[in-house]
């Protein structure tokens, strides 16, 4: 039976990435070594780093100015490192999620953070509108996507500050205007790469700005200057992003993902509001994800819950439990997720709803 993968993360991946991932693991190159056993500074290996910050620059119209990075630590050591590099008195903060949360409570140890608005009052279920973004804050950082609550910010904020984001798991979804941002990360293990590495794209001139003393290993110039070799990065993670952002080339590019995404999403939103079983939890329906798709069932029908998941996990639907904290049921569309698998899960809706 044919698995559809709706995994939040770590999620699917393209199948083609897969196999010439596994096929370097065997044989990286016609060296005769394992991608997971050869040095990062390897002849070989430093054209992959390469590749893969040129079509970092390449799909996302990077201006010049900009470093791209490849870290450790996952976005978590992110919410650290941001502050530690560009919080020299104030930093603005829209809470739309429990990352958001955490990102947060880590910057109010290095300044003043200004909480500009927060949906936690409504369990997150919506993106807060009407807010001001203090004129003299250092940064204004956001989540473009949560993953847990299935909101999305689908452009660009304008802001009287740079903007830092976390874009863990809708990176490579939409364009991006990367110059109204000093600072742009996520884990890759949502849109780019297994787990393991982290992308940061970074304005270089907005770094050495703070009067702190920054550890070596925390320092975003460290990694500028070492090219992201400063100790040893996540070899095979990207490896993989690379043949990500290759197969990402070769399918249209981000507007490509984009439109796809839009699609996918607007199939499966459509049932959700169709079906008189369940319900979608995003209650501006202008906020709704395109990567993560957060669905319940309807009061009166609460007690199918289980019997649903039973049901879809049957028909191969995998990962699709909403996460512990909200309940219910979540569908992330990532850009490897094929329409196939999204018209399979609506399927086993209808399926469902005829038997009940």
């Amino acid at each position: 039976m044919k698995k559809h993968n709706f995994n939040a993360g770590p999620s699917i991946l393209p199948r083609e990435v897969i196999e010439k991932t596994a096929q370097a693991i065997l044989d990286f190159n016609g060296s005769g070594l394992s991608l997971m056993e050869i040095s990062h500074r390897a002849k070989d290996f430093q054209p992959v780093v390469d590749e893969a910050v040129a079509l970092f620059k390449e799909l996302l119209n990077i201006p010049e100015g900009y470093s791209v990075l490849f870290l450790g630590g996952g976005a978590s050591l992110e919410f650290c490192m941001v502050p530690f590099n560009f919080l020299e008195k104030k930093a603005a903060y829209l809470n739309t999620g429990v990352w958001a949360k955490k990102a947060i409570k880590e910057a109010k140890a290095f300044g003043e953070v200004v909480e500009v608005a927060s949906s936690a009052e409504a369990t997150y279920t919506y993106i807060p509108k009407d807010y001001t973004v203090p004129a003299d804050a250092d940064y204004f950082h956001v989540t473009t996507n949560n993953t847990i609550y299935g909101t999305e910010l689908h452009e660009d904020l304008d802001s009287p500050v740079p903007m830092i984001a976390d874009m863990s798991s809708d990176i490579f979804s939409r364009p991006i205007d990367v110059s109204k941002y000093i600072c742009i990360y996520g884990g890759a293990q949502k849109n780019l790469a297994p787990a393991g590495v982290t992308f940061v794209i970074v304005k270089n001139d907005a770094l050495g700005k703070v009067s702190r003393y920054i550890p070596t290993m925390l320092n975003y110039q460290t990694h500028v200057d070492g090219g992201s070799m400063f100790n040893t990065p996540p070899v095979l993670p990207i490896y993989a992003a690379l043949q990500t952002l290759r197969w990402i080339k070769a399918n249209g590019g981000v507007a490509e993902m984009q439109k796809r995404a839009k699609e996918k999403a607007e199939m499966l939103y459509a049932e959700i509001d169709r079906n008189k079983l369940f319900r979608g939890t995003v209650t501006d329906k202008a906020d709704r994800s395109y990567m993560n798709i957060c669905f319940v069932m309807n009061d009166e029908y609460k007690d199918l819950e289980a019997d649903f998941l039973k049901f879809a996990t049957e028909k191969g639907m995998v990962g699709i439990k909403g996460h512990r904290s909200v309940g219910g049921f979540r569908a992330s569309c990532y850009n490897a997720m094929p329409k196939e698998s999204v018209q399979a899960l609506i399927d086993c809706m209808q399926e469902f709803e005829k038997l009940h």
